[in-house]
């Protein structure tokens, strides 16, 4: 039972960390981007949304190596294993250094076909020297970070969060500063990569101080079974790098391709905030990851199974409602902060959030795979998603624009991971039918669909100034939603599962105090 507690608190931790941080970042990242757009051009965000993008999918070269090996950690850390760590963490270290050059060599070799992919060339200096510093600064997230893996596998994950929004903050300060005073965009990027390189340093050091071993210079090699399961899992975890980059990070390659590069600069406002609601939300399940694998580790199926239907529960509550207030607040919120000109129609809107809400849909999932060690069994899935994804979004695109190219995301994760990545879960660990996840999902869809459209009802009739839109519609999402969830749930086993959990984690603080 102190075990299982143990791993209650250290998620509590972890959760109430990571969201409070991601909600820093939201707002600061907000402000950063209402001037960034307000004092650079349109061309400077489109630039901005497809470097990124670039980047992001030269990732891939990162293989997945490091939820092969925080896997591995787990069963070593729950046994204590010190000499397995090092050996791990030596391993991954060397993977890190590896990854680090083939971004570099890859993202140097697109240089020459960058007119290919910007289509209508902005009107925007030293194109060139602004993608070398994206490149550099994502090169340098690759040295050092890798430590910070075994603080996160230790059930520590907000030591490094903390790390990250100091230096975040420090960094959404001077860019702002550095905008306003200077219009510099050469500036901007290098406060982006003094910062990276300070929080990477910080949390090495870290590291070395919680855990003195990863200096030491003696480390056993590991095992030839054990270099396969880890080889095999890092192969798994490619496709699988594969799928998601290419659904989550090609929509401004094709936007800018396709469209143009204004729509990119469109869509890249709506990903922020959109991004932003997601990281918030995400960290939640990120903030269970380490603690899901040390209960994979040590406890049984049933009981695996049931916290995965508890974490379903919660996470189709908080995606489905943020899902409503974001359709509902989205137009508002860009035309006070960005203009008129950024704002999409509410059909793509619509989409945006559909496809928002079926992420967030499969989040429990993939934390309790991952964690669990199940990448290898639904490794073609992601290949699947790619291919569909790119053949769906360009055919959509070329009829509807902008719609259809999130649509072909949609389409594609419908038609793949949806049901794929629960059957893999129920089949491969819990050995049991998956027919009542897809019931359970299917309930709340529907009662989901209708808190979304009461809300809406009653969100179309709210007239007046645009502020007084925002206002009023804010508080429709926050009272309706909620209220036919508290309805519908009440009696609900998750529900009072939950709540349980809650008061005994409170009864256990108060005897502390």
């Amino acid at each position: 039972m102190e075990q299982e507690q143990s791993r209650t608190e250290y998620s509590m931790r972890n959760t109430t960390a990571a969201m409070a941080s991601r909600i820093i970042a939201i707002l600061m990242g907000f402000i950063t981007r209402v001037v960034f757009t307000h004092v650079l051009s349109e061309a400077y965000v489109g630039v901005n949304g497809l470097f990124s993008d670039i980047l992001n999918v030269l990732a891939l070269s990162e293989l997945g190596v490091g939820t092969a090996i925080t896997y591995a950690l787990y069963k070593p850390i729950a046994e204590k294993d010190i000499e397995k760590q090092k050996s791990l963490m030596r391993m991954y270290c060397w993977f890190y250094r590896i990854v680090a050059a083939i971004v570099l060599v890859a993202g140097l070799a697109i240089i020459p076909f960058m007119d290919v992919l910007i289509k209508n060339q902005p009107e925007v200096d030293h194109l060139i020297l602004i993608y070398l510093m994206y490149l550099a600064n994502s090169v340098c997230s690759y040295l050092l970070i890798y430590k910070r893996t075994l603080i996160d596998a230790h059930q520590m994950l907000y030591v490094g969060v903390i790390y990250q929004t100091v230096f975040l903050l420090i960094q959404d300060v001077a860019q702002i500063v550095i905008l306003l005073w200077t219009k510099n965009f050469i500036l901007f990027l290098t406060i982006y990569l003094i910062c990276t390189l300070g929080n990477n340093l910080c949390i090495s050091r870290k590291a070395n101080q919680l855990y003195p071993y990863l200096k030491d210079k003696k480390v056993q090699p590991l095992e030839k079974e054990e270099k396969h399961n880890i080889f095999q899992n890092i192969r798994a975890m490619l496709m699988h790098k594969v799928g998601t980059v290419v659904v989550n990070n090609t929509d401004n390659l094709l936007l800018s391709s396709i469209v143009g590069i204004v729509s990119v600069g469109c869509y890249s406002n709506y990903y922020l905030l959109i991004g932003s609601v997601r990281q918030v939300l995400n960290q939640m399940f990120q903030g269970i990851t380490a603690s899901v694998g040390n209960l994979g580790v040590t406890a049984g199926r049933e009981r695996v199974k049931r916290i995965f239907e508890a974490s379903f529960f919660i996470g189709q509550w908080m995606y489905g409602f943020a899902a409503i207030c974001l359709y509902e607040l989205l137009n508002p919120f860009v035309e006070i902060s960005f203009g008129k000109q950024y704002l999409f129609g509410k059909t793509v809107v619509f989409v945006l959030c559909l496809n928002f809400f079926i992420t967030g849909m499969r989040q429990a999932t993939l934390v309790f795979r991952d964690s669990l060690g199940l990448f290898w069994y639904d490794r073609y899935k992601s290949i699947a998603e790619a291919v569909l994804n790119l053949v769906i979004s360009i055919v959509l695109a070329q009829h509807f624009g902008t719609v259809g190219v999130f649509l072909g995301t949609l389409f594609s994760s419908l038609l793949t991971s949806v049901w794929v990545e629960p059957w893999v879960l129920y089949k491969h660990h819990l050995q049991c039918s998956v027919w009542n996840y897809f019931l359970r999902y299917g309930i709340y869809t529907l009662i989901i669909g209708i808190a979304w459209a009461a809300a809406d009802f009653l969100c179309v009739t709210v007239n007046g100034t645009i502020w007084a839109v925002l206002g009023i519609r804010l508080l429709i999402c926050i009272l309706i939603p909620n209220l036919i969830f508290l309805l519908c749930y009440i009696r609900n086993k998750e529900f009072r599962f939950l709540l349980g959990k809650l008061k005994q984690l409170v009864n256990k603080r108060r005897k502390r105090t």
